[in-house]
């Protein structure tokens, strides 16, 4: 396993990203938390919105060094009628421009008063500010919907909602607890690094990454550092353990930590290039390759001259064997890579927004190792919970063979999903449970055995049976299955698109009907993706509430000129992202759905998009 893993050493590098331009330490703030010279305007003027039937409150949280005019400010509503406005008194300032002005710092609050509102009204507020001593910002918009009041029926207060923004703007960032627009987690993860303590802020990232580490993402790096803990053998002690475990939980961290900042750095395409047939394949054959030694079919080896200087080396220092578990954790980054989640998504959004490099990279790092938790538990705890040497030894290696040989299928299947990746599944369990039988065999005849045989030959049985089903309906025969898999899909009504022209076209038709439109960004690659498909998008209490909207889907497999279009019109980080839009045509981004949501959280999630 040692040569093994040193053979790895030239390939893993060549398939390594790694970040460009300044560098992880050379943009944005530094450690100690220093503002960058000057801040975006929506950081600089974070506005916050609210409506309670009638009464509406915009409150703007001004940075240190900021001020806003209150003489800029004007509002203009749409199908909406304002009572009279009386702004708060400001601070006075000497303006070198414009004289003696009154202006805001730090925080102001200002109330307005509906007298009514139709359907499809909307407030633009206008606002104005500088840096000091340094410059001014143009005038700002920002369109915010309201929520129909209509004083005959006289609301109670507090049954409104907050609306969303024109798409021509962003979407403030809002605190939490102190509004009722809908907050997605990864928003207010972002609002967290750009303005949370940075120790609480880390602190909450490592407890999500734990909360990761039961996700399909992490489950292929179970088996691949369990196979390197258990070839340590009986002479394995915990401190070794926990070494080993350490350096492959930090390769997988780091790694998935840059390929992050290069992700948030050049947009998606980046992403799925790591996704690409020959990078997928690369990685199944260096798995398979790795199963084939765990069931001692040979043992690969550098040539003799390379292999002396190396093992001299790792007798000199006992990093040998630690860079090779390294770059298995390497590796394992690169299996993580195209997962998506709320609180990696917070992380990229922050960087592409502030393009704060260091922040982002502790964020993502921090993250990884909270995910990597339950591993280094797992690995330093391996020593102790081996028995004593025998035949076992050999029974487990095979078995961590399979494993990773399971791994390797998963990395085919996201070229070849479907009748490809179903055979293949199906013929490694026959293969597995073929295995675990004829060692069933060898073992003392009692009870034991025997039910080990039942459940043993059902296993063997529902093998077969999914590989038969799979081919017969690959091959045309399973016309049941095909019709009942048929009419889920017109049940769901996705209807796809390609290019940005054509989901502009398709806004335009969905808002002459009226109707809210989802477009649902999916690639093969992406695992979440298929969750969706497969649970949530099935879920009764969700297509109750997809029936009333115009379902597009957009298939960005291949990542070619026209899906990036797509991706960075609307600033697409990672997959899956579900991209709402109203009846207007207007996008929610207050809805966006990054990472996957379960049946009842995304019924929740489309009743906000339909009141």
């Amino acid at each position: 396993m040692k040569n093994l893993l040193n053979l790895l050493l030239s390939s893993l590098l060549l398939l390594t990203p790694l970040a460009h331009g300044d560098g992880i330490f050379g943009a944005g703030k530094n450690f100690l938390g220093a503002e960058p010279e000057l801040l975006p305007v929506e950081q600089a003027f974070d506005l916050d919105f609210e409506q309670q039937g009638n009464r509406l409150k915009l409150s703007w949280v001004i940075a240190d060094g900021y001020y806003m005019y209150k003489d800029k400010l004007k509002f203009e509503t749409h199908n909406a009628t304002l009572a009279e406005i009386v702004l708060p008194e400001g601070s006075a300032h000497e303006d070198e421009y414009f004289g003696e002005q009154q202006v805001y710092y730090t925080y102001v609050d200002i109330p307005l008063t509906l007298q009514q509102a139709a359907d499809d009204a909307s407030l633009t507020v206008t606002f104005m500010g500088c840096a000091e001593d340094k410059l001014c910002y143009p005038p700002t918009k920002r369109t915010l919907a309201l929520t129909r009041f209509d004083p005959k029926a006289a609301q109670p207060a507090g049954s409104g909602t907050a609306g969303a923004q024109a798409p021509e703007t962003q979407a403030p960032e809002s605190k939490a607890g102190a509004t009722s627009v809908p907050v997605t987690e990864q928003d207010r993860l972002n609002q967290m690094l750009s303005s949370g303590s940075l120790w609480l802020t880390l602190l909450a990232f490592f407890g999500l990454g734990i909360g990761l580490a039961l996700t399909p993402c992490v489950f292929p790096m179970y088996p691949i550092l369990s196979g390197i803990i258990v070839g340590q053998g009986q002479k394995l002690s915990t401190a070794k353990a926990f070494g080993l475990s350490m350096a492959y939980v930090q390769g997988m961290a780091i790694t998935y930590s840059l390929l992050g900042l290069v992700v948030a750095s050049a947009g998606m395409k980046y992403q799925a290039a790591l996704q690409h047939p020959v990078v997928l394949v690369l990685l199944a054959l260096l798995f398979l390759v790795l199963s084939l030694s765990m069931f001692g079919l040979y043992d690969l080896k550098l040539p003799s001259s390379w292999q002396d200087r190396l093992n001299s080396a790792a007798n000199q220092q006992k990093g040998g064997q630690l860079l090779g578990v390294f770059l298995m954790g390497v590796l394992s980054g690169l299996v993580a890579s195209p997962c998506t989640t709320a609180p990696l998504s917070g992380a990229l959004i922050y960087v592409a927004q502030t393009g704060d490099l260091q922040l982002g990279f502790l964020a993502l790092y921090v993250l990884s190792m909270g995910m990597g938790l339950p591993l280094l538990i797992m690995g330093t705890s391996g020593g102790k919970l081996l028995p004593k040497a025998g035949h076992w030894m050999d029974v487990v290696k095979t078995i961590f063979g399979f494993l990773l040989l399971a791994v390797s299928i998963v990395m085919l299947g996201r070229i070849w999903p479907g009748l490809v990746s179903d055979l293949l599944w199906s013929l490694w369990a026959i293969v597995l449970v073929g295995y675990l039988m004829h060692q069933n065999k060898l073992s003392e005849f009692n009870w034991k055995q025997t039910t080990r045989s039942v459940l043993l030959l059902l296993g063997l049985l529902a093998s077969f049976s999914y590989g038969l089903q799979a081919l017969m309906q690959g091959l045309g025969f399973d016309s049941g299955r095909q019709g009942l898999q048929s009419q889920s899909q017109q049940s769901h009504g996705f209807k796809r698109i390609k290019s940005l022209a054509d989901l502009k076209q398709e806004l335009a038709t969905a808002a002459a009907q009226g109707k809210p439109v989802m477009l649902d960004l999916y690639a093969d690659w992406c695992v979440a993706c298929k969750e969706f498909e497969a649970i949530t998008f099935k879920a009764p209490q969700v297509v109750q509430r997809m029936d009333h909207l115009v379902l597009l889907q957009a298939d960005v497999t291949d990542s070619d000129a026209i899906d990036v279009e797509l991706l960075e019109a609307f600033q697409v980080l990672g997959l899956p992202t579900l991209l709402l839009f109203d009846s207007r045509g207007e996008q929610r981004q207050d809805l966006r759905v990054t990472g996957f949501m379960g049946p009842d959280d995304f019924a929740t999630h489309l009743d906000r998009l339909l009141q």
